[in-house]
């Protein structure tokens, strides 16, 4: 299951954020996987990559929501700092919701 803030919600279902940066020790999502976002319904794991924050580009924001890397690697500080702090490491998860599977 993928957790989302509520105001990220309305961007998934308009199809503008297909992916996520989640910080976690290891790989907890494969490529292939079916998972749930509450609120949203089932989706399929695309993509699951290791990515560095700094390295972030304006094109890697675009399909988080973001319209920088800047504005992107904000929120993730603000949602994620005691993971940075615990060196964490940052995963970029793409995923598409699967209009079929209610």
């Amino acid at each position: 299951m993928l957790l989302f803030k509520k105001k990220f919600l309305p961007a998934i279902r308009r199809g503008e954020k297909t992916q996520t940066i989640r910080l976690w020790r290891w790989r907890m999502m494969r490529s292939g996987q079916r998972s749930y976002i509450p609120g949203i319904g089932y989706i399929r794991i695309d993509c699951v990559e290791q990515v560095e924050l700094n390295q972030l580009t304006d094109q890697d924001a675009i399909p988080d929501g973001f319209d920088t890397a800047d504005a992107l690697r904000q929120e993730i500080n603000t949602l994620y700092r005691e993971k940075i702090d615990a060196g964490y490491s940052a995963f970029r998860v793409v995923f598409r919701i699967l209009e079929d599977a209610a």
